[in-house]
């Protein structure tokens, strides 16, 4: 498989040298494209940090990230907004929605905000992948977490991202829900062959992934196959 991100001497640090804060030491990555990849560790770890550095939202102190062959950890202002628009999908433990827009609205925000033509059919599929088409015109307010989480995974989906980031998505829900919509995290990566990379501290979610990376003191540690690998 190729790689589509990848990780290469990646450092995070927090505050100056000697009293600051080293999240990540060194960590070396490569994410193969198609594959579900889990990112596992206790709070403090790392993970959320590396995710983060990995999706643009945050830079490196040392080191570089390359999605597709690109240093997108050199990009500044509206080109590394550009890449995180149209390149890389993101879902959050929050949902993040407008509460005034529709469920359908919301799916197809990002798409509208960079002014391209959405693919309807694509949109169609995932919608019926993740089992919302009778919530479409319902708001946010109507919904329940599980419900509000699927709109955020089909929402981050919509647009054809190269890869698909995953905060904790899991961390509101309750236990069935949660692995209703970690089903559903792997059905939508195996189905539209989605890169996908999902950061969590629960080592039965992480085992569905392809590869199971876990962070310790901000070094990875090992790197796994998880339930689906191979």
């Amino acid at each position: 498989m190729p790689v589509i991100l990848k990780a290469e001497g990646v450092e995070k640090q927090y505050g100056n040298e000697k009293t600051g804060v080293h999240a990540l030491r060194g960590i070396d990555l490569e994410i193969e494209e198609g594959m579900f990849y889990a990112i596992i560790g206790k709070s403090g770890s790392g993970k959320s940090t590396l995710l983060h550095i990995l999706g643009g939202l945050d830079k490196p102190t040392k080191g570089a990230i390359f999605l597709e062959g690109e240093n997108i950890s050199a990009l500044r202002g509206n080109a590394l907004a550009l890449v995180r628009r149209r390149r890389i999908g993101f879902v959050f433990q929050s949902y993040n929605l407008l509460e005034e827009h529709t469920v359908m609205e919301n799916i197809l925000l990002p798409i509208h905000l960079d002014g391209r033509v959405q693919d309807v059919k694509f949109v169609d599929q995932v919608v019926d992948a993740l089992g919302i088409r009778d919530k479409l015109s319902s708001y946010p307010d109507e919904l329940s977490g599980g419900q509000k989480q699927r709109v955020a995974i089909a929402r981050a989906l919509a647009p054809k991202p190269a890869i698909l980031l995953a905060d904790e998505p899991t961390g509101n829900l309750d236990d069935k829900t949660s692995r209703e919509v970690m089903e559903l995290l792997g059905k939508s990566a195996r189905e539209f062959g989605q890169t996908m990379v999902l950061v969590t501290h629960d080592r039965e979610i992480a085992s569905q992934a392809d590869r199971v990376v876990t962070i310790t003191d901000g070094r990875i540690q090992s790197i796994q196959e998880g339930k689906y690998g191979y």
